[in-house]
Order: C-alpha cells, then structure tokens, then sequence
C-alpha cells in the first residue's frame, strides 16, 4: 500500500463525505429511488477504509454522520439507520483483510451491525425517554403514512388508496411484529449487495478484495432446511406469539435461499453466455416482481435436493 501525500489523503476524505452525504441526501429526499440508494450508503466507506487504512478510513463516517446531524437538525431513528449502514461498510473492509470465507464474512458484519443497532436504539429510547415499542411503532406509522402520500403523488386511484388505507392497521400490526426478520433480511441483502458491487470497485484501483471463489457455486448449509420446517410448524400452531417467531424466522431464511437461486440463476447466465444487457434485465425483473422474487426462493430451495447445477458431479473449484 503505497503512502501518498498528505494533499492526495485529504482530497480523498473531501471526496468520501462528499460522495457518502451525495447517496444519504438522495435516500431521503428522493423515497422510490432512496430505497435502492441505501444499497450504495457501506461503498465510499468501505473503498475508503480498504484505500486509506482503518485510523484515517474512519474519519469519513464519523464526519459524514457528523454532517448529517446537522442538515437534519438532530438525531432520529433515519440517522441511526445511516450510521448503521457506515459502520457496515468499514467492518465489510475490516472483515476483507481477515480473509474468511463469505459465510464468515457476511455473518461476522450483519452481526456486528444488528448488534450495534439494538445498542443504539435502547440508548435512544432511554434518552428520548420513549418505550422501545412506542419507538418502534411510531416509526412504521409514519413510515406508512408517507408511503401513502406517495402513492397519492404517484397517481393511485382513490379507491386503491381507500383500500389501503383501511388496511393500514392490520399493515402496521404484521410490520411491527416481522421487524426484527424485516431488519435481519435487508441487513443480509445490503451486506450482499455491497460484496458484489465492491469487487469490481476495489479490483479496479489495484486494492485488496478477498478470494471468496465462484460464488455462483454457493450453496446454504443442508441443516437450515430443519429452520424452515420448524418455523412452518410455528406458524400453524394456534398461538399468537409462536406464529410471530415462525413468521420471522421464515422470512430470515427465505432471504438466504433467495441468494442461494440467485447463485444459480448466476451460474446459468454464465453457462448459457447471456449478454450483459440482458442479465441486467432479468436481474431488475427479479427485483421488481415478486412473484419473480419468489421464483427465485424457490429454485434456492429446492436446489437442496434437486442440485440444479450439477455441484458434486464436476467441481470447478
């Protein structure tokens, strides 16, 4: 790692904040295509620490996070959530250098993070003096009534609006209660999201990227399949409490055979020579359609038994 001057590392802090406050600005301000920004929040922090070492790596989301407290004037849980995704990115970089294998890698930094979350947000709760649950709730309500106004500005029609406004309640009451597995799922898919897009960024400018092998050749481990049936289970037992454990769990784990049927998706893209522009649109369609989402859980799943890309019978590692 070469040294550079001291000019080329400030422009190199000037540029991270700038570029992390550039994506931050957009998730808040632009709601269809923040969503998808948050994906990109971890990167100028992850290039960054991989680039300028972990000491001077850490100044651009103690001051980007710093500057984001300022322009919307105060702490709030959406600052909590910007942080989170920081810190991901820098303990992304962390975890690269450890060189483990992707399981390791994604578990160590989703754990970190949910960890760090649920610190954060029982400290707020205490200094805003607001129960955790009020907390929480309060967010999803506001969260749902922006969503609505959304879709007013989108053009819904009144009566799809009146529709989903009278079942704002039974909305808020599964959301609420499938939070934990809402957070788990978007951490996974964030933190695997940012492993792909920073291949090719930290590759590009001759930096450190972990050999992590074809991921198109990833598979889950046999045993979560018990999770699955045993979260199954729950759901149909007649308790409410254990149905709400079931539902998250299965979500949880319908997000790892999610990445399981991509990699098999992948590995037929691969196989057949798809062209790129083609790729990309059958990758948007995945992340569009639900129905094609769940197509996709779906390969992942069965792919246990089925083996649809041949693994055992010719190993390319």
């Amino acid at each position: 790692m070469p040294r550079t001057d001291q000019g080329d590392i400030s422009k190199d802090i000037l540029s991270g904040i700038a570029l992390t406050t550039l994506i931050l600005t957009v998730s808040i301000y632009l709601p269809v295509i923040g969503f998808f920004s948050a994906l990109f929040v971890p990167l100028p922090t992850l290039f960054y620490r991989s680039k300028l070492g972990r000491k001077t790596g850490a100044i651009i989301p103690v001051l980007t996070i710093i500057l984001m407290v300022v322009i919307l004037g105060g702490i709030s849980i959406d600052i909590l959530f910007f942080f989170e995704l920081l810190l991901l990115g820098f303990i992304l970089s962390e975890l690269f250098e450890l060189e483990l294998s992707i399981e390791k890698t994604l578990l160590y930094a989703c754990g970190c993070v949910l960890l760090t979350g649920m610190v954060c947000l029982l400290f707020y709760s205490m200094v805003s003096k607001t129960g955790f649950g009020t907390l929480i709730s309060d967010y999803v309500a506001k969260n749902l009534e922006l969503t609505l106004v959304l879709y007013k500005n989108m053009g819904v029609s009144d009566e799809n609006l009146r529709m989903i406004s009278a079942s704002l309640d039974s909305i808020k009451y599964v959301l609420i209660r499938t939070i934990p597995a809402i957070v788990v799922a978007s951490t996974f898919f964030i933190s695997w999201g940012c492993l792909l897009l920073a291949r090719p960024m930290l590759l590009s400018k001759n930096l450190f990227f972990p050999e992590f092998g074809l991921l198109n050749l990833w598979k889950a481990p046999e045993s979560l399949v018990w999770g699955v049936i045993g979260s199954g289970l729950l759901l149909v037992l007649p308790y409410k409490s254990l149905k709400i454990i079931g539902l998250n769990g299965l979500l949880i784990l319908l997000t790892v055979y999610f990445f399981q049927g991509i990699a098999v998706v992948s590995f037929y893209f691969e196989k057949k020579k798809l062209p790129r522009i083609f790729r990309f649109f059958l990758y948007s369609l995945i992340a569009l359609q639900q129905l094609v989402l769940l197509l996709v859980i779906g390969l992942g799943f069965f792919d246990i038994w089925l083996n649809f890309r041949k693994l055992e019978t010719n190993h390319h590692h």
